[in-house]
């Protein structure tokens, strides 16, 4: 009975949380676009989504996504086939042990009449698939610690995954382990269901056949038996336990506990330690059971729809449905490092140590902000320079294998941050270029709000570039690095202007910009930096390299925008 009650109210609690998750996917507003929108409206629209998608062509391409890449994890495999079999194993085998064992009074008994824990197949079975997720245990524990994969981190909810799942694990083998050779266990089950009691004939015979058969270790009761005592024991187990009990060797992990135990089974049994390991593997899956919700193992759940909602979803869909997927996406992540690996600008973690660089990190984030936790100021301008240091190669979105759009979640994040944190330099970088491919995605306010503040503290900073008459205080060397230092070649050819696309975006370029390409390397040799420094050219250039592949003295024109703008900055903070 106390079984059952608790066991209730774990999948009570396990209810109760995964709605209040299910919940946030609503609630949380992680795109500008979604601050005016009631949760009941995105609710809707997630239904009308739902409906739409069923009714049509659609609904193929979500089952094929849901088998391929959801059960049998087609986009890990194709990644990393060490990792596909590591996540196969645990994945694979602690859903079945789930299905089979830890609900098998809600699914296994209903689909088997007369099912027993302790026969088979359904033994065989359980040792098996527990069997699995030991084996994808160790092979986790390998690659993170040992093997120790590039740029993989490792969080105390990964330390409390691999854990919680290894004490169910092995108390459950040695719960097995122990109870194969426990006279108590046995002692009990004849007084149940053969209805005979210690010291009569029968008892005897029947505890023989079970001592050489089953492996139970019965005090005074030893071997050699005779036949016929034997044969006595056969017919009561087959009247008696045979319907409910398989050899116990079938249960071969906790068979080998069991031999193990054997010399001191007697001992074992009578200090409870049956008792104590059943307490521990219940409690075990019961407090798993009850905290997956909130815990990294709800990607049990949300990885899969991850997969299936992105596979019928674009950037064209509903403002709400996009919301609410990227709501979805932040529980969808499972900390797996790919994203990570498949970084193109990974690799400046080893020079600038800002996790916030690395993807799977950024996303962590990205998370809690989204949640409204309350972050400092310097985390905040952590995440900022992960997420402007993206070069939106879309390498991480593609590699995914909970299918998370990562690109679009930078970018929605990026105008999200802009918008409540305040323009920062960043935003005139080569990000603006991005931004304006995707110029069609905001509004236009939000699209030139930060632009028009970001150029306005530039003005503050650099009077030159809009009052001609400002003095120029600031000359003399720029002390710059060698390429940038390759200006000193330039003889204003105006190659360099004649072939950039920014320069071609205007009818009249200098008026915008302030400084064409060549007139800031002359102002560059020239030592003059409030004009150098003060064009808004540095900051809408494009990084395309035409300048400086163009460049017949081969001034490195790109390097020198790029230094340009670094010192501009500094000057700026040092303001």
């Amino acid at each position: 009975m106390a079984f059952t009650i608790s066991l209730y109210a774990a999948l009570i609690i396990f209810c109760l949380g995964l709605i209040f998750k299910i919940g946030t996917w609503f609630t949380k507003k992680p795109t500008p676009a979604s601050q005016d929108m009631s949760a009941l409206h995105r609710l809707t629209s997630g239904i009308k989504g739902i409906i739409r998608t069923i009714v049509s062509k659609k609904i193929l391409t979500l089952i094929t996504v849901f088998i391929l890449d959801g059960l049998l994890q087609r986009k890990v495999f194709k990644e990393n086939p060490f990792r596909w079999l590591i996540h196969i194993l645990i994945y694979g085998g602690f859903m079945l042990l789930l299905l089979m064992h830890a609900l098998d009074s809600f699914i296994t008994q209903a689909l088997f009449p007369d099912y027993a824990a302790t026969l088979n197949p359904f033994m065989f079975l359980r040792d098996f698939f527990g069997a699995l997720v030991i084996i994808g245990i160790l092979l986790a524990v390998y690659r993170r610690f040992i093997m120790k994969a590039p740029r993989l981190t490792t969080t105390p909810m990964d330390t409390y995954a691999i854990v919680i799942v290894a004490v169910i694990m092995l108390s459950g083998i040695f719960l097995e382990g122990v109870k194969i050779p426990s006279y108590t266990r046995y002692k009990q089950m004849v007084e149940d269901y053969a209805g005979l009691e210690e010291g009569e004939e029968d008892y005897q015979a029947l505890t023989a056949f079970w001592v050489k058969e089953f492996k139970t270790v019965a005090p005074n009761i030893n071997e050699p038996f005779s036949p016929e005592l034997i044969e006595t024991g056969r017919e009561y187990h087959e009247m008696s336990c045979m319907a409910c009990h398989s050899k116990p060797q079938w249960a071969f992990t906790g068979y080998l506990v069991s031999q193990a135990v054997t010399p001191i089974a007697l001992s074992v049994d009578r200090a409870g330690i049956p008792a104590v390991l059943w307490y521990i593997h219940f409690l075990s899956c019961l407090v798993g059971l009850a905290y997956l919700p909130f815990s990294k193992f709800i990607h049990l759940i949300t990885t899969p729809l991850s997969l299936v909602v992105n596979s019928v979803m674009d950037t064209s869909a509903d403002p709400a449905n996009i919301a609410t997927r990227q709501a979805l996406e932040f529980d969808a992540c499972m900390h797996c490092g790919t994203c990570t690996n498949r970084c193109s600008v990974g690799v400046i973690y080893e020079h600038i140590p800002n996790a916030a660089i690395l993807p799977s990190e950024k996303l962590a984030a990205l998370k809690a902000y989204v949640r409204g936790k309350s972050l400092d100021e310097a985390t905040v301008k952590l995440m900022d320079e992960g997420l402007y240091l993206c070069t939106n190669c879309r390498r991480c979105t593609d590699a995914c294998p909970a299918g998370i759009n990562l690109e679009e979640l930078w970018f929605t994040m990026r105008e999200r941050l802009l918008e409540e944190t305040g323009p920062t330099p960043l935003a005139l970088s080569p990000f603006s270029f991005f931004r304006g491919l995707n110029q069609e995605r905001l509004t236009e306010e939000a699209y030139s709000k930060p632009l028009t503040q970001m150029r306005a503290a530039l003005t503050a900073a650099y009077p030159q570039l809009t009052d001609t008459a400002a003095p120029l205080e600031l000359t003399g060397s720029l002390a710059l690095s060698a390429p940038a230092q390759s200006s000193s070649v330039c003889f204003e050819c105006q190659t360099c202007t004649n072939v950039c696309p920014v320069v071609a975006s205007y009818d009249n370029p200098q008026e915008v910009l302030g400084m064409l390409p060549h007139q800031i390397m002359h102002a560059t040799n020239l030592g003059i930096r409030d004009l150098a420094l003060g064009s808004m050219m540095l900051w809408d250039c494009v990084t395309c390299y035409q300048c400086q592949e163009h460049c017949p003295q081969g001034v490195k024109v790109t390097e020198v925008l790029y230094e340009l703008k670094n010192v501009a900055i500094k000057n700026m903070n040092k303001d």
